[in-house]
């Protein structure tokens, strides 16, 4: 959907005066920029009102709740309760990555699985299905039925589906934070209600209704979906609208991804410090879920790590928001640019203000990939490491690459003095999804990588 207020020609002049990498932007083109107002993390923190303090309560609260969710999910007995993804090592993905790009890769290449979280198979587990927890242990307390003391199990009954269904939850989505934040509802009993955005893949729809989630379709973009959920919560004081674009419990959620990324780390071997610093390469769509992970692994590694957000060239919303400094006063569609991406998950034209403003000192950079080159990826990841994920969540892979092969890159690292400690470095890239994904679908995904890659390699 095109925004109608486009802006007008002399306003767009003046952007592309004022901002070099904006005519590029505008053309659909890829490209790596970075955050000139990247601080160091003592002073970037003083800025912001959240605090570790709020990132380990909401850590402290998913472990009162582990006892509910491997009661309620069966697919999380195995970690007693605890939805986490592992961290693969990809090698062999590495030596692909330098092949494709002709590109050296200097040092480890890690790949976070979000994708294959349990109970909602996406990245969105971690803040949407927080947050839904959050907001029924807050009614279950102030109605007398649970003590943060009592084993949480006790949700997992016919006594709380009643209670809890006289409260409804609405959200506006893409297709995966409704995925997680449905699911979970609907299990605690909730009436739920997902706000659905054109780019909504049908398999999502069609399985949120089967839990017994209300779909709301839109023929318009995420931003009208958004507005749709937030306007029935409005109407309706026992509704419970989530707001993607400015929630702090999603954030917070998201955040404690990093608490255990460290020890993963840990156990892997592997060392971050100021020899050896740590990249992170996030997709982003309206910024939620880079952005929560993004501050807690500043949290947990300050200054020795770097996050760089990735966004398709048709939807780069935040990019566009932190380059210019207006966050969500602009949206890709006041430039022209579509708003469409086959990365439904990243589907965004206008960040999140919250997110772009709280971490506008903390993101190295972002950068764009095209459509085509998320499936070649998708492809190649699945032949190399049998790994397969949801266009989107390929976004990250290339982070890499660009930051080693871009001059953006090289004046990066050599700013921060990292350019000879690189043969020391990890690289991670997260995945945000595609666990859930059916087999029909991801076998449509793949057969397009293999014909964008014979196309890729003919020219």
């Amino acid at each position: 959907m095109v925004s109608d207020r486009k802006l007008s020609e002399k306003t767009i002049a003046a952007l592309k005066q004022d901002f070099p990498l904006m005519s590029k932007l505008m053309a659909t083109e890829e490209i790596l920029w970075i955050n000139s107002k990247y601080e160091k993390y003592e002073d970037a923190m003083q800025k912001i009102s959240l605090t570790e303090v709020d990132a380990r309560d909401a850590e402290d609260r998913l472990r009162r709740f582990a006892p509910f969710l491997a009661k309620a999910f069966p697919e999380t007995q195995a970690s007693n309760g605890i939805i986490e993804s592992p961290l693969f090592c990809i090698e062999n993905m590495k030596y692909r990555l330098e092949s494709i790009f002709a590109q050296e890769i200097k040092g480890e290449f890690y790949l976070k699985a979000d994708s294959h979280l349990a109970v909602s198979g996406s990245i969105k587990a971690r803040g949407g299905i927080y947050e839904v927890l959050k907001h029924a242990e807050e009614l279950a307390i102030k109605n007398h039925m649970l003590a943060e003391t009592d084993d949480y199990s006790i949700l997992n009954s016919d006594a709380f589906r009643t209670f809890f269904s006289n409260y409804s939850i609405s959200v506006g989505s893409t297709g995966n934070l409704g995925l997680s934040i449905g699911i979970i509802s609907a299990k605690l009993g909730f009436c739920v209600y997902v706000h659905m955005s054109a780019d909504a893949k049908q398999w999502k729809k069609d399985l949120l209704r089967s839990r017994g989630v209300v779909v709301v379709e839109y023929a318009s973009d995420y931003s009208i979906a958004v507005e749709q959920g937030r306007k029935q919560s409005e109407s309706d004081p026992n509704n419970y609208f989530i707001d993607d674009e400015n929630s702090r419990d999603l954030f917070l959620g998201y955040s404690v991804a990093a608490f255990r990324l460290k020890k993963q780390l840990v156990e892997m071997g592997v060392t971050v410090d100021e020899e050896h610093p740590l990249f992170v390469y996030l997709p982003c769509g309206v910024g939620g879920a880079p952005g929560g992970i993004t501050f807690g692994l500043k949290l947990m590694f300050q200054d020795h790590v770097h996050c760089f957000f990735a966004e398709p060239t048709h939807s780069a919303g935040m990019l566009l928001g932190l380059m210019t400094g207006m966050h969500n006063e602009i949206c890709v569609q006041d430039l022209g640019i579509d708003n469409i991406t086959d990365a439904d998950g990243l589907a965004v034209g206008r960040p999140s203000g919250f997110v772009g403003r709280t971490l506008e000192n903390l993101i190295s950079g972002v950068y764009t990939v095209q459509d085509e080159q998320l499936y070649i990826l998708l492809c190649t990841l699945a032949d190399s490491e049998k790994i397969f994920l949801e266009p989107s969540a390929l976004a990250g892979l290339p982070g890499v690459v660009k930051l080693l092969s871009e001059d953006a890159g090289k004046m990066y690292l050599e700013q921060h003095r990292l350019t000879d400690k690189m043969h020391n470095a990890s690289h991670i890239a997260w995945a945000t999804g595609g666990s859930m994904v059916s087999r029909e679908e991801m076998d449509s995904y793949y057969k397009k990588g293999l014909e964008l890659m014979k196309a890729f390699n003919a020219i």
